[in-house]
């Protein structure tokens, strides 16, 4: 079995997220990653056994990333579910204006692999549920009536957050978000817990 700290894994792993992020994951082929990361077939195939894998392999060291950084922020917000919300909208901000942001790797990778069945489908749908069950946390010191239809919605206002940041003007971002966020659960106006 092959070490996730393995040097040429990450190597390979690393040109692989610059080139998927940029070109998209299937305009990019194994001998780009394997030439971007100064490597062989042979060294690509003993740590992965095809292309999807690799790139299921990227979605997951992402996916790790967005979870590390939400987590981190519901720690710091400590119940203070407006607290939270505002980190999480300075966070999109940052990454919507982040030179070469093109959105939501996830959202991307989605639209390029349309079968729910395959691996890609499934790693983007459990990170998603990821997420589901995040809002779910943070929203939980509100009591909200209906807390699954609210963290939804949520999930809806991040993935607009992602492609307006692509699309539109990043930054202003972070601000909507968060007008957005709080009005969806109800914080305007209102004393949290």
């Amino acid at each position: 079995m092959t070490s996730v700290n393995n040097p040429m894994r990450e190597r390979l792993l690393e040109a692989a997220a610059e080139l998927f992020y940029a070109r998209g994951l299937r305009a990019v082929s194994v001998e780009k990653v394997i030439e971007k990361a100064a490597t062989t077939k042979v060294t690509f195939y003993r740590h992965f056994k095809s292309k999807d894998d690799l790139i299921v392999a990227y979605l997951e060291r992402r996916a790790q990333l967005e979870r590390d950084g939400i987590d981190a922020a519901i720690a710091h917000g400590a119940g203070d579910v407006g607290a939270t919300l505002g980190l999480i909208a300075e966070q999109v901000g940052i990454l919507a204006c982040t030179p070469g942001f093109r959105g939501c790797p996830f959202i991307n990778a989605a639209a390029e692999y349309p079968d729910p069945e395959s691996a890609v489908r499934r790693t983007v749908e459990a990170h998603r549920q990821w997420y589901r069950t995040a809002f779910g946390r943070l929203l939980a010191p509100l009591a909200l009536e209906r807390p699954h239809e609210a963290g939804e919605d949520l999930m809806l206002i991040r993935d607009g957050a992602m492609v307006a940041g692509y699309l539109d003007e990043p930054g202003a971002i972070a601000e909507s978000f968060l007008r957005s966020t709080r009005a969806v659960i109800g914080l305007e106006g209102r004393a949290e817990p």
